[in-house]
C-alpha cells in the first residue's frame, strides 16, 4: 500500500514537470526587404526575459555540396557544435577568421576531421580556402527559439514558452539592423511580427565546371 501511494506521488510529481503543449506558443515571422518583396534566408529569433536553456548535447551539420555551404545561412544557439562533411568529390579547406569564431580544417574530403563549438554569439562567415566563391554564414544567438525565412519570407519559432521576448531578424545581406520588437506571448497563442531589411543584392561568384578544378 505503501508503494502504492509512493508510485502515485511520483507520477503526480512527473506529470507536474514535464511540459504541457498547451503552454507553449508560436511567434509567426514575415521579412521583406525595402522594395516589399519577400526576404529568404533571413533568420528570426526570440530572446526570452527569463533567460534561455542551454544547448550543450547539440550538434547539427554544415555540408559542401556542389562546391557551396549548404545550408547557406545556418542559425545556431550559443554553445552548439557543428561538423562539417564534405560530400563533393574534390577536397576543401573550410575556415572563418570571424571575431565570433576563429577555425580551419585544412584540406580534407569526406568526414569532417573536426567538430566546431560556437561558444560565442554573432556572425560567424565561413570560406573556403581553395574556392573563393564558396561562402555560408553562421548566426549564433543566445536563445533556442530561432527560424528561417523560406522563399515567401516566412518563418515560423514553434514551441516557444509563454512569457516575454526581445525578437530580432537578421539576414547575411543586409545594410542594417532592424530594430527588435518586444512582445509577450501568452500560452498557446501565434503572435505574429514583421520586419523590413534593407539588403545588397546578393551577386553570386563565378564558379568554374567541377572538370576544371585540381581540388
Amino acid at each position: 500500500m505503501a508503494m502504492s501511494r509512493l508510485v502515485a506521488s511520483l507520477m503526480v510529481t512527473v506529470a507536474f514537470a514535464l511540459p504541457r503543449a498547451g503552454c507553449a506558443g508560436s511567434i509567426e515571422a514575415q521579412v521583406r526587404d525595402s522594395q516589399g518583396k519577400p526576404l529568404a534566408d533571413a533568420a528570426v529569433y526570440a530572446i526570452p526575459a527569463a533567460g534561455a536553456p542551454d544547448a550543450r548535447g547539440k550538434t547539427v551539420p554544415i555540408e559542401q555540396v556542389d562546391r557551396e555551404f549548404v545550408p547557406y545561412v545556418t542559425v545556431l544557439q550559443t554553445g552548439t557544435v557543428a561538423t562539417f562533411p564534405n560530400r563533393d568529390p574534390i577536397m576543401h579547406h573550410v575556415y572563418s577568421f570571424s571575431p565570433a569564431k576563429s577555425f580551419e580544417i585544412k584540406l580534407y574530403s569526406g568526414k569532417s576531421p573536426m567538430q566546431v563549438a560556437f561558444d560565442k554569439p554573432g556572425v560567424v562567415t565561413l570560406g573556403c580556402n581553395i574556392h573563393d566563391w564558396m561562402i555560408g554564414y553562421v548566426l549564433v544567438v543566445p536563445t533556442p527559439y530561432f527560424a528561417k525565412t523560406d522563399a515567401s519570407g516566412s518563418a515560423r519559432l514553434r514551441d516557444v514558452p509563454a512569457g516575454g521576448y526581445e525578437v530580432r531578424a537578421w539576414h547575411p545581406q543586409q545594410r542594417a539592423g532592424a530594430a527588435p520588437v518586444a512582445l509577450a506571448l501568452e500560452p498557446g497563442a501565434a503572435r505574429p511580427v514583421a520586419f523590413t531589411l534593407e539588403v545588397a543584392p546578393h551577386r553570386a561568384k563565378y564558379k568554374p565546371p567541377l572538370d576544371r578544378l585540381k581540388y
